[in-house]
């Protein structure tokens, strides 16, 4: 279920506590063999640590599209977030291309009131519409 009633204010919020948590390390990206779009956009465009921090990093609250509810057994109060981003890129073949990255987050917070990001980061694969635009 599409998930559309935040604030500006709320996902400002939300973008810096995913950019902390990029800068702290405690993220991580989505490499399971069900997220084989994740590893292919990896691989397909070389990024690298330096370059998936940067893609994170540059996120802005103008990016979200919107929120799902989680539907994982355990985890179903984590709503995920939608953005996409666009951002230049060098493909395996060293040619430069403007890509539309569809970026979904689950932030995990802990009892220690510390958050950790889980994303999921491959090329738009469909279409999307931002709620800030």
């Amino acid at each position: 279920m599409l998930l559309k009633d935040y604030s500006k204010e709320q996902i400002r919020n939300l973008v810096e506590i995913i950019k902390d948590c990029v800068r702290e390390d405690r993220y991580t990206i989505s490499l399971e063999e069900n997220k084989a779009e994740n590893i292919q956009f990896i691989e397909e465009y070389n990024i690298n640590e330096k370059k998936r921090i940067s893609i994170l990093c540059d996120i802005d609250y103008k990016d979200f599209c919107y929120g799902l509810q989680n539907v994982k057994n355990g985890v179903e109060q984590n709503d995920l977030y939608v953005f996409c981003l666009q951002k230049e890129l060098y493909n395996v073949e060293d040619k430069r291309e403007i890509v539309d990255i569809y970026l979904k987050f689950n932030v995990i917070c802990n009892e220690v009131n510390s958050s950790r990001v889980l994303v999921s980061l491959h090329k738009r694969n469909k279409p999307i519409t931002y709620l800030f635009r």
